[in-house]
C-alpha cells in the first residue's frame, strides 16, 4: 500500500510540474489578476464574445444550487485558471476535460472565448469568495456512509486504491492550487466526474488509475461521503 501511494505521489508531481510551465507562461502574458473585473464578468458575462455570465449556472458568488453544476466559491485561483484551459482543445488535440463519450462539454463553447486575462481575473474573483456551507451540497445516503468514510480514510487495500484524503485532506479542503477542496460539492458532480475520470473523457492519469479499481457502487459511496464532509 505504501509503495502503492509513494507511486502515486511520484506520478502526481510529474503531472502538476508538467503542467506548471504552461501555466507559468499563460500567466506572465497577463496583467496582473482583477478580482472587480472577473466579478463583472462573472455576474454579467460579455454576449459579445458569446460568454454567458458564469452566475447562471454557478450561482452567485460560485455558490452553484444546480447538483450537475460545481460551486466554485473558494476554490483556489491556480485551480479554477487551470480548470478554465483544460475545457479548451489545443490545435488537433482534444480538450483535456470533455463530455460523456467525448462530446464537447458546455464549457467547451464557452471557454475558448475567454482571454488568458479573463480567465485570471475570474479565477481571482471566485478564490475570493466564501463557500455558503447552508447551501452546500451534503450527503444524502446514510446507508452507503460507512464505506464511503472507509474509502476515504484509507482506500481500498486489495484493489490498491489510496485513500482519498490522501491528496483532498481528511476534512476535504483539498490542497490549494493542486487537488480541489470536495466537501460541499454537489454528490451527483463529483460522481459525474469520477465517470468521466474512469472513461477517459475527462483526461487525469492518476485519477483515472484510481477509479478503474472502483466498482459503481465504491464511486457513490465516496462521492456522497466526501459532499458532507466539513
Amino acid at each position: 500500500m505504501k509503495r502503492a501511494l509513494s507511486s502515486m505521489f511520484m506520478a502526481g508531481s510529474l503531472v502538476l510540474a508538467g503542467a506548471l510551465p504552461g501555466l507559468a507562461h499563460a500567466q506572465s502574458a497577463t496583467a496582473v489578476p482583477d478580482a472587480k473585473a472577473g466579478e463583472q464578468l462573472f455576474a454579467n458575462g460579455d454576449m459579445s464574445r458569446g460568454v454567458l455570465a458564469c452566475v447562471t449556472c454557478h450561482g452567485a458568488g460560485g455558490n452553484s444550487t444546480i447538483p450537475a453544476n460545481p460551486n466554485l466559491a473558494a476554490m483556489p485561483h491556480e485551480y479554477i485558471a487551470k480548470q478554465l484551459q483544460d475545457f479548451v482543445a489545443q490545435g488537433d488535440k482534444k480538450a483535456v476535460r470533455n463530455g460523456p463519450g467525448g462530446a464537447p462539454s458546455i464549457m467547451a463553447t464557452i471557454a475558448p472565448s475567454l482571454t488568458p486575462q479573463d480567465i485570471q481575473n475570474v479565477a481571482l474573483y471566485l478564490s475570493q469568495q466564501k463557500l455558503d456551507w447552508n447551501a452546500a451540497g451534503t450527503a444524502k445516503h446514510e446507508k452507503t456512509l460507512d464505506r464511503g468514510q472507509q474509502i476515504w480514510r484509507a482506500g481500498i487495500a486489495d484493489r490498491q486504491v489510496p485513500a482519498c484524503a490522501a491528496c483532498h485532506s481528511a476534512n476535504g479542503a483539498g490542497l490549494p492550487g493542486e487537488f480541489p477542496r470536495l466537501a460541499g460539492q454537489h454528490p451527483e458532480y463529483i460522481m459525474e466526474q469520477l465517470k468521466l475520470f474512469r472513461s477517459g473523457d475527462r483526461a487525469n492519469a492518476i485519477m483515472g488509475d484510481i477509479v478503474n479499481r472502483m466498482t459503481d457502487p465504491d464511486l457513490a459511496a465516496v462521492a456522497d461521503y466526501a459532499a458532507g464532509l466539513r
